[in-house]
């Protein structure tokens, strides 16, 4: 709403807002329609007592970490942090970020890649808590499986189109699962990208355990009534 706005505009108006409302962060990469919002804003923004969370889906490690620092150094505990970094969404929640003595950890994501294969999600969310809790090192296996889900990711957003097909992407997927009829979106000009379909289909056939097809079938005449 406030893209053509400079920090300190976005900020007065959130200061505006915060003796009405809670106050919802959310920190949107430019390649979607977002800004660049550095460490200073950030730091400011946490100030205002209302902020209750803050959503991260800049797809950039730098600007994450500006996020989450600016809450540390704010020392604050009250903010929840969301990931909403497709790119990276299992390794954003059991990451502990410090700062000297100050952790800070990710607890849960707000993800347009979840909205398909979700019980997989669902399932790979509770692994996260379990290792994010654990103390322990994290497995190597969970690592191989992040690094499939951010390719499966890579695929449904239609990263190499920058990002054209994301929308469609995830409708197509749906659309296979016989929860969409086609993959039409509000934008006539939005549509899969060139060679997205087939990237799709790779990762179909590369990471099987990874959908939840067989649920969907399983439950898709009774949501469907």
């Amino acid at each position: 709403a406030w893209k053509d706005d400079n920090d300190d505009s976005i900020l007065d108006h959130c200061r505006q807002v915060a003796g009405e409302i809670p106050i919802f962060g959310f920190y949107l990469q430019p390649a979607v329609g977002g800004r660049i919002l550095d460490y200073s804003f950030w730091r400011e923004f946490v100030e205002i007592e209302n902020v209750v969370a803050i959503k991260m889906a800049p797809f950039n490690r730098y600007q994450t970490l500006d996020v989450v620092r600016a809450i540390a150094e704010s020392g604050r505990d009250d903010i929840a942090l969301y990931t909403g970094n497709d790119d990276n969404i299992l390794l954003d929640l059991v990451t502990p970020y410090r700062f000297g003595a100050t952790e800070r950890r990710i607890t849960g994501g707000l993800l347009g890649h979840w909205s398909a294969w979700t019980r997989r999600a669902v399932e790979q969310l509770q692994t996260c808590h379990t290792i994010a809790t654990s103390g322990k090192a994290v497995p190597s296996e969970f690592l191989a499986l992040a690094i499939e889900v951010t390719d499966t990711n890579a695929a449904f957003f239609d990263v190499a189109n920058a990002f054209h097909g994301a929308i469609a992407g995830m409708h197509e997927v749906l659309r296979r699962q016989g929860l969409l009829e086609d993959i039409i979106c509000l934008d006539p000009d939005e549509g899969l990208g060139p060679g997205q379909k087939e990237e799709i289909d790779r990762v179909y056939s590369a990471y099987p355990h990874l959908n939840d097809d067989d649920f969907v079938r399983e439950h898709l005449d009774a949501w469907l009534r």
